[in-house]
């Protein structure tokens, strides 16, 4: 009866684990140069290179300061079927600061946040990323 309780308990615990990935959201990143400050979070406060600016889809007001995104590459946006951009992997980043009006991604990341996870020749990636 007890190893019957452990293995529903690990059963239930794989499948919470499995739902918490699922709640990954789909969205765009693109890339910004340095410098990066000053920013609308941390005015000119050095904050490193792993780091993004928000959209105003996840800026919440200012909310989103100091929030970390753990985020992936999943493909391009050019529908070129042939040239996958991605490197593998993924990369944590501090959000900074605000991406201005005519922003073109979910997530602007820093370039050198970007070329971890994609080739910065293709400009705009398609990402999944979780909080």
């Amino acid at each position: 009866m007890a190893t019957m309780r452990v293995i529903i308990v690990f059963v239930g615990m794989i499948m919470i684990c499995q739902s918490l990935v699922s709640f990954a959201e789909k969205g765009t990143a693109t890339f910004y140069t340095p410098p990066y400050t000053p920013s609308a979070c941390d005015g000119n406060k050095e904050e490193g290179v792993m780091i993004a600016a928000a959209s105003k889809a996840i800026w919440d007001d200012k909310g989103a300061c100091g929030r970390k995104y753990k985020v992936k590459c999943i493909g391009g946006t050019n529908g070129q079927a042939n040239h996958n951009p991605c490197r593998g992997g993924s990369v944590v980043v501090k959000i900074v600061d605000f991406c201005p009006a005519g922003c073109q991604g979910t997530i602007d990341l820093s370039q050198e946040a970007f070329a971890m996870i994609a080739d910065p020749n293709a400009g705009k990636i398609n990402i999944k990323f979780i909080e």
